[in-house]
């Protein structure tokens, strides 16, 4: 029976390698809660190993610059939850009318149906309402533009050609603008859940506004771009 030869040494100050995709997976989020926190711009390569516990040689084996590691964050973490958000729109919903007997309806859902996954992402990654309105949403945000060219403007353009639609078929009132519709839903939900400690502290002796979930913030935003603001009055009594 051979001899089992005895392990080759190992290069000294090498680290063992950890577990690679779970100790890299772990390292990302941690990157992206502090992207999310305290900004991409004042979060360093040194700050991140720091909260890690580990040296920024580490954080170097998965990722070999700050850059990469941002372009991580962006394609692992955020473009994800785009696809998810935007995946119920067809890229043919509003090419054809005839195809939507009652496109209006078809709209409400799609409203529905994104409202929905918007805020189930946020409640699923609590980082998301602030990492978006302050990196992609600000002027001056760090990750617009990795984050801008993932965005799905094909599904877009065809959300905005059924609004459109609807608004044709005189259900939708004139004054929407299409193509800022999609807008509005970001605004409706993400805009309340990235400023819930401010509202908070506008409403703060009263107890209704300090429960106010992410649910109730999920059905206020359908009810307003569904529903909008004011009810419709009511219809004159016929005859008259």
């Amino acid at each position: 029976m051979c001899p089992v030869p005895p392990p080759s040494p190992r290069r000294p100050g090498r680290p063992p390698r950890p577990d690679n995709a779970k100790a890299r997976a772990q390292l990302l989020d941690l990157a992206t809660r502090l992207f999310a926190a305290q900004g991409v711009a004042a979060t360093t390569i040194a700050n991140i190993a720091q909260r890690a516990g580990v040296t920024p040689a580490m954080l170097h084996y998965y990722f070999k610059s700050r850059d990469q590691l941002i372009d991580a964050v962006v394609l692992e973490r955020i473009v994800p939850v785009i696809g998810f958000v935007w995946a119920p729109v067809p890229l043919d919903a509003g090419s054809d009318p005839a195809a939507h007997p009652d496109p209006a309806a078809v709209a409400r859902g799609f409203i529905t149906e994104i409202v929905t996954r918007v805020v189930q992402s946020a409640t699923e990654q609590p980082w998301l309402p602030s990492l978006w309105m302050h990196e992609v949403v600000n002027e001056g945000g760090q990750l617009r533009e990795r984050v801008l060219r993932h965005l799905p403007s094909d599904r877009l353009q065809a959300f905005a050609g059924l609004i459109a639609e609807c608004q044709r078929r005189g259900a939708i009132t004139p004054g929407v603008e299409p193509r800022l519709v999609f807008l509005s839903i970001l605004g409706l939900t993400l805009l309340p859940l990235a400023t819930s400690a401010l509202w908070r502290r506008i409403w703060q002796n009263d107890p209704a506004a300090q429960s106010i979930g992410n649910d109730a913030i999920a059905a206020h935003a359908i009810a307003m771009l569904t529903g909008g603001l004011f009810t419709p009055p009511p219809s004159p009594p016929s005859g008259r």
